[in-house]
């Protein structure tokens, strides 16, 4: 009797086995597929109360924006905001996971450490439900896109799967309802607000303009420059009045400067800002 039990659990077990195999390696076909295959929806899409917004479900592919149109200053936004070592891990970034541990203990603070590519695992397969479960698959799902994906699909996906507003996922979508202008037209700063909304996408919207939208942008955007070595943010001068003009070194040139362009031109090639410009060709003149 005992050796009949036996051979029956060990039956059962070489079933699920099997079956929880074959789940696996179709699973692994699916995760590679989507590398060159664009999802019209995603387990957050099917999830999502359409009728309570007044809306209906749409094909994601309908709004996708591919990888070659969009701004590289918008996939900067992205990785300045959610995950400054995107390019760097493979899939979790375990500093960033040490970081939020110390930082939960120490302060009772709990605060996000999950990647770009956690992010689209969650999106495409999961559920924002809070559980170790969820983490647990969701960190299993990230290191298969990344063996799988290139670090530019992954922008590619997330930034058209994810949510920006109430029933908008994607950028593209967002980017019309918010700015009327498709994603390959946001400026720097438009796709630095557009990020501030990622948090909480069904109450924060990047217009106009909370105070923490503004906050939080002018963040991004140093952050942007501080990744890139690029300006993102207006440069700062010296006040007006500390700029100063020597008439008695040109009174002699035989030059009236007073509103005169070429004078402008002549400090825009020197880097001065053009609103500085126009101030100083209004209110100065210099007389032979």
């Amino acid at each position: 009797m005992k050796e009949r039990t036996s051979k029956s659990w060990k039956k059962y077990g070489q079933i699920a086995g099997g079956v929880l195999l074959g789940w696996m390696f179709w699973f692994c076909l699916l995760i590679i597929l989507l590398r060159w295959v664009n999802p019209p929806f995603t387990a957050f899409t099917l999830q999502e109360n359409w009728e309570e917004l007044g809306k209906e479900r749409y094909n994601l592919r309908e709004f996708w924006i591919p990888d070659e149109e969009i701004p590289d200053h918008l996939k900067l936004a992205l990785v300045a905001s959610e995950d400054q070592r995107f390019y760097e891990h493979w899939g979790l970034d375990l500093a960033a996971i040490e970081e939020a541990i110390e930082e939960r203990e120490q302060s009772g603070r709990v605060r996000g450490a999950s990647t770009i590519t956690q992010q689209v695992a969650k999106n495409l397969f999961l559920s924002p439900a809070q559980s170790y479960i969820r983490k647990g698959l969701e960190a299993g799902i990230a290191l298969l896109i990344e063996l799988f994906w290139t670090k530019d699909r992954i922008m590619e996906v997330y930034l058209n799967i994810a949510e920006f507003g109430r029933g908008m996922f994607g950028i593209s979508t967002a980017s019309d309802h918010y700015y009327g202008k498709p994603a390959s037209a946001l400026t720097p700063k438009e796709s630095a607000r557009m990020m501030t909304v990622l948090p909480n996408p069904k109450i924060i919207e990047p217009e106009p303009p909370s105070d923490y939208v503004l906050n939080r942008s002018n963040w991004i955007l140093r952050n942007m420059e501080q990744l890139s070595g690029l300006r993102f943010t207006p440069k700062q001068y010296p006040p007006q009045d500390s700029v100063a003009f020597f008439p008695d070194t040109v009174e002699n040139t035989g030059l009236t400067i007073a509103n005169d362009s070429s004078f402008a031109d002549t400090l825009s090639l020197g880097g001065l800002d053009s609103t500085l410009i126009d101030s100083l060709t209004d209110t100065l003149f210099f007389q032979q």
